[in-house]
């Protein structure tokens, strides 16, 4: 079938180029291949593809560009990454979509101010102190 296939990536504009690409790599992404555009960046790879493209600028654009409200990723490892989170003094919401799908959500914000949904697979379980978003909390 023609027309759009899945979702190819998201391009963020950052002043915080190394501390956003360590955020990612954190929670899985990698760094890998880029072609060279002339300004500095990174792609960061899920399972062989490019999903997340950040490039550098010295500032921010003002205005800011886009009106971008969040990027999602399905992802393994539920209980693994609110631990990382906590460990990292990073808050989190944490929400369970409704029935029939009860998919696990988790939102937060990486370096740049953008919104992060990681989406974990139903089954997955996790300790009930994770529960709470809130770093060492």
């Amino acid at each position: 079938m023609d027309g759009i296939q899945r979702m190819d990536h998201f391009t963020v504009v950052t002043d915080r180029l190394d501390e956003t690409c360590a955020f990612h790599a954190r929670l899985g992404l990698v760094d890998g291949v880029r072609p060279d555009f002339g300004v500095d960046g990174r792609w960061l790879y899920a399972e062989g593809h490019p999903v997340l493209h950040l490039v550098a600028v010295g500032t921010m654009p003002m205005p800011r560009r886009g009106a971008l409200d969040h990027m999602a990723f399905f992802a393994r490892g539920l209980a693994t990454t609110l631990q990382l989170l906590r460990r990292e003094g990073i808050a989190y919401r944490l929400l369970r979509q409704p029935r029939p799908w009860s998919t696990w959500q988790v939102f937060f914000s990486d370096p740049s101010g953008v919104e992060v949904e990681l989406d974990f697979d139903a089954a997955e379980t996790i300790p009930p102190a994770l529960k709470n978003g809130q770093p060492g909390g």
